[in-house]
């Protein structure tokens, strides 16, 4: 969508701007995942792996899995705002205003750290709902 848009024009068109923008798009998700997932948990002693509840009302489930945004488990069993998600997501936003040239004002960096977090809340939910789904909708052999 970026390149049919021409969302970064320094990146150019064709062959040679797709690549760029694939380049673009697999480094944005190699660091946002080194970051969130490995560096700042490491660091700060997280988990910042996604537990499904499982069970209870659809809005009980849809709130926990958006809340494990904010919240996370530390190595220690406790709970802990989730550090490692919040600071992997701005920072993943700062590294990529780097290759990024339209990306470099407080709007569009305010715009890619929510896009960030939305991004993770959704696939929140798609792991809390996705087994059951697969049950409900899988064909019985």
């Amino acid at each position: 969508m970026a390149q049919l848009f021409n969302s970064n024009r320094p990146f150019g068109q064709e062959a040679s701007g797709y690549f760029r923008y694939f380049g673009a798009a697999y480094g944005n998700h190699v660091i946002g995942d080194f970051l969130t997932e490995g560096f700042y948990p490491s660091l700060l002693h997280q988990d910042p792996r996604y537990f499904r509840k499982g069970s209870g009302s659809t809005g009980s489930r849809v709130r926990y899995a958006i809340s494990r945004i904010f919240r996370t488990e530390t190595d220690a069993g406790g709970m802990a705002f989730n550090y490692s998600r919040v600071l992997g997501a701005s920072s993943t936003v700062a590294i990529s205003s780097l290759y990024y040239a339209n990306h470099r004002d407080v709007e569009a960096s305010t715009v890619g750290f929510g896009t960030q977090l939305g991004g993770a809340m959704a696939v929140n939910v798609l792991k809390e709902f996705w087994p059951d789904l697969l049950r409900k909708y899988s064909r019985k052999h």
